[in-house]
């Protein structure tokens, strides 16, 4: 099911950070490709996207901290994927992940791109990252919405 539309969308001038886990890695290779390719495709220049991988979800708060903090990026999208296992790790994975992307948003006044997948099994990462859905394209036109709406309002 898609929800969001996302056609005539100009990133041209923004400035975004990319923060992506390498846990999981097939499937977050295709995210991040496809993210980078809507970013493309909405005409933000290469030499405005800084890409970084980190090890997994939890490292993605930290990440974008970092890159909040140097304020010269319009956006930063985080992306990974935590699949639920045997134990309730996953959960505090996501809530941890959960908390902290949202705090550097609200305390940086800057959109943060929620990219994180939290998935029952593999099969449903697997539809939402190499599959139909598309969430890595999905959350870099997100970061080109939510870019060019809050340089509106400023």
């Amino acid at each position: 099911m898609k929800s969001n539309q996302f056609e005539g969308l100009n990133g041209a001038g923004l400035k975004v950070a990319v923060v992506t886990a390498r846990f999981n890695q097939v499937l977050t290779d295709a995210m991040l490709e496809d993210c980078l390719k809507a970013l493309e495709t909405a005409q933000v220049a290469k030499e405005d996207i800084v890409s970084v991988r980190v090890p997994g979800s939890f490292e993605l708060p930290i990440m974008a901290m970092a890159f909040a903090s140097q304020k010269k990026f319009d956006v930063i999208v985080c992306m990974g994927i935590i699949i639920k296992g045997d134990t309730k790790h996953d959960h505090y994975i996501a809530d941890g992940v959960t908390n902290g992307l949202q705090r550097i948003a609200m305390d940086h006044q800057i959109p943060v791109i929620f990219g994180v997948l939290t998935t029952e099994n593999r099969e449903q990462a697997e539809v939402r990252s190499v599959g139909g859905q598309k969430k890595g394209w999905e959350a870099g036109m997100s970061a080109v919405e939510m870019g060019n709406l809050m340089k509106s309002i400023r």
